[in-house]
């Protein structure tokens, strides 16, 4: 615990994170082929750092497993993979003095990947991702000062959720992730060059693809734990 709040402490001087929100409004290209099947965010043994507003752990349960779900269950691959998240720390800036001390907002997770088909896990060991608020003429004179708790807890949920999905891109490109760096590819151009057809040249055919059969549905009873040492008791998602 003492290593976490001085990871706190240190964070606190660092710059802006990217905007989560933001970035939710740019067009959606695949994560390979990654279909989100189940998001579980546990809270343990959350600690809360240096010149903090209080949040509870349900708090941050709910607010990071609907980010995940805004989030990951936009990509349409043909396989499931499920999201664990265990929230390990946070600071949601309180109030300070602009230009003298103005401390920032942060949240700092653990996050495991799962490969639905193969019941086991893509990263052995918990990946850390930290977040950070991001700027914003909200942020420039400290966000406890513009913003609620509320606020700072949704945009820091946003922005870890956007974290995790870079560092599962990079896994993708670097490890092979979700097919490798060319999956879902074909399927998404695809479907812009369809969308780029007059619909008035489109064949009936071409207008209604025939369904498919045999589509794999993510099992909810494969017992599976996003942490080790966290069972996935009071889980939201």
């Amino acid at each position: 615990m003492s290593r976490l709040l001085l990871c706190l402490a240190f964070v606190l001087g660092l710059s802006a994170c990217a905007d989560g929100a933001r970035d939710l409004r740019k067009p959606v290209e695949p994560i390979g082929n990654f279909k989100l099947g189940h998001a579980i965010v546990v809270a343990p043994n959350i600690v809360q750092g240096p010149a903090s507003r209080d949040a509870t752990a349900e708090e941050w349960i709910a607010g990071v497993d609907a980010a995940l779900e805004e989030r990951f269950r936009r990509y349409e691959g043909d396989k499931f993979y499920h999201i664990g998240v265990s929230v390990e720390g946070f600071v949601l800036a309180l109030p300070g003095v602009p230009l003298v001390f103005n401390p920032k907002s942060v949240v700092i997770i653990k996050v495991t990947v799962f490969d639905d088909a193969n019941a086991a896990k893509m990263n052995e060991e918990p990946e850390q991702i930290t977040a950070l608020e991001a700027v914003s003429a909200k942020t420039v004179v400290g966000s406890g000062v513009t913003q609620s708790k509320e606020e700072q807890l949704k945009l820091l949920s946003d922005n870890v959720s956007l974290q995790i999905e870079k560092w599962m891109r990079r896994m993708q490109l670097e490890e092979g992730w979700f097919g490798g760096p060319d999956a879902g590819v074909d399927a998404a151009e695809a479907g812009v060059a369809t969308a780029d057809v007059p619909s008035a040249i489109m064949s009936p055919e071409t207008e209604r693809p025939a369904a498919t059969s045999g589509h794999t549905v993510a099992d909810p009873t494969v017992p599976f734990s996003p942490m080790i040492e966290a069972e996935p008791s009071g889980v939201s998602g």
